[in-house]
């Protein structure tokens, strides 16, 4: 998927999205000591930290330190945020000092002093030595503390492919990149140690993983495009029915298709509509990224059904989450004995996207007539309309390796009305 115009249009709504996936958990947020220097500016960071605790995310800070240092650096840019400084109050500042944990036991008492210091506080630091091994060593303790999730803060940033960034990785492309001689033509060699902890972390219980730099961390955590890598366990995605508790993420990724004229603005009783008769693509089995319909209820007569409100979001371009919505949405038809779907789209990307899904171009006329009535007659005439019978096979899977080579060409942004 394409960043759109997300460079003309602010995006809006994006932070609320992504806080309230947050909202009740944990987070470990490191920063390599790599990063430290004069030149590092920790306003970013402690903005991020700012709308996570607002946000009531449990967070814990780790930093980097000589023992007769402390992290004073850290507070103070801390401090500096109003919304923290009742946090920060107090005779002792919420500070744990650790040393690498070495077993079950170290686990244990790990999560007690922590637990005791976050209880009743959502923010606490983590001191370590500043040699201490990045990442191994803050994926170990997220690990044992059995967080789900972690961020990294690397002055490198993500993974770099060539001149691009690498957004989004799951435990199957990191086993690729693992394979003998992989990360090395990749160009991603001196990452190798890296690559592998955060593999070993996904495998014992962390959910997620990003990688970026100190400075892009908040788009990062609150943006559809991310500024690093997205680290998910197991296979990346799965297309489920929506439940009403997705309603609300849902209805967010449908005003957003709106917002930038992909989709048709769609009344109240229309957007329940889609709602109801949706399917959603999670990634990490906690993110939805992803939406689609099959309406059918006006369209009984003829044994047809429409693909309505197809969008999926920038951060997973290429990964093929529009194929697989569609996919769902067919296996729902052929179920539902209909005889066709049709699809109307705008852009040319999503007019090749449906064609490469076997779907074939057609006139207005062709499909319901319960389609048109009440349509805004401007947008009809710069519609293309796709039809698709429901026992065609699909032609290809759309997917895109870990090196960015498509192996079919995938769109851009996957946008459907």
């Amino acid at each position: 998927m394409a960043r759109t115009n997300r460079r003309r249009a602010k995006p809006f709504g994006e932070r609320e999205f992504y806080l309230e996936e947050f909202r009740g958990r944990s987070v470990l947020i490191a920063l390599s000591p790599a990063a430290l220097g004069p030149r590092l500016r920790l306003g970013r960071v402690s903005e991020a930290v700012a709308d996570l605790v607002r946000n009531r995310t449990r967070v814990l800070l780790w930093w980097p330190c000589a023992p007769e240092e402390g992290p004073r650096r850290l507070l103070q840019a801390l401090r500096a945020r109003r919304s923290l400084r009742p946090l920060l109050r107090g005779p002792a500042p919420p500070v744990v000092s650790l040393d690498a944990p070495s077993g079950d036991g170290d686990a244990l008492r790990l999560r007690e002093a922590v637990w005791a210091r976050m209880r009743r506080r959502r923010l606490s630091v983590l001191a370590v030595p500043p040699g201490a091994a990045f990442p191994v060593f803050p994926l170990a303790v997220a690990t044992a503390l059995r967080i789900p999730k972690v961020v990294l803060l690397d002055p490198f940033g993500g993974l770099a492919l060539g001149k691009r960034t690498l957004s989004f990785a799951d435990e199957n492309a990191l086993e690729t990149l693992l394979q003998e001689g992989e990360a090395e033509w990749a160009g991603l060699g001196d990452r190798r140690e890296a690559l592998a902890a955060i593999r070993r972390a996904l495998q014992e219980g962390v959910e997620s993983v990003n990688v970026c730099t100190p400075g892009g961390v908040a788009r990062e955590l609150f943006t559809y495009d991310g500024s690093g890598t997205l680290f998910t366990q197991g296979d990346y995605c799965r297309v489920e029915p929506l439940g009403i508790d997705a309603f609300a993420q849902a209805e967010r990724l449908l005003a957003q298709g709106q917002r930038e004229g992909a989709l048709k603005r769609r009344s109240p009783p229309e957007i329940a509509a889609v709602l109801a008769s949706g399917f959603g693509a999670l990634v990490g089995g906690r993110h939805l990224a992803g939406v689609a319909a099959l309406l059918t209820q006006p369209y009984g007569r003829e044994r047809a059904g429409e693909v309505a409100g197809l969008y999926t979001i920038t951060r997973f371009k290429g990964e093929g989450l529009g194929a697989r919505l569609v996919d769902r949405v067919l296996t729902e038809a052929a179920a539902g004995d209909l005889a066709y779907v049709f699809a109307c789209a705008l852009e040319r990307r999503a007019r090749r996207f449906f064609q490469q899904m076997g779907f074939t171009r057609v006139k207005a006329e062709d499909v319901p007539p319960a389609k048109w009535f009440g349509y805004d007659k401007r947008r009809r005439a710069r519609l293309a309309v796709f039809k698709r019978e429901v026992a065609l096979p699909r032609v290809a899977p759309h997917r895109v390796t870990y090196s960015g080579e498509v192996v079919e060409d995938a769109p851009a942004s996957t946008v459907g009305e």
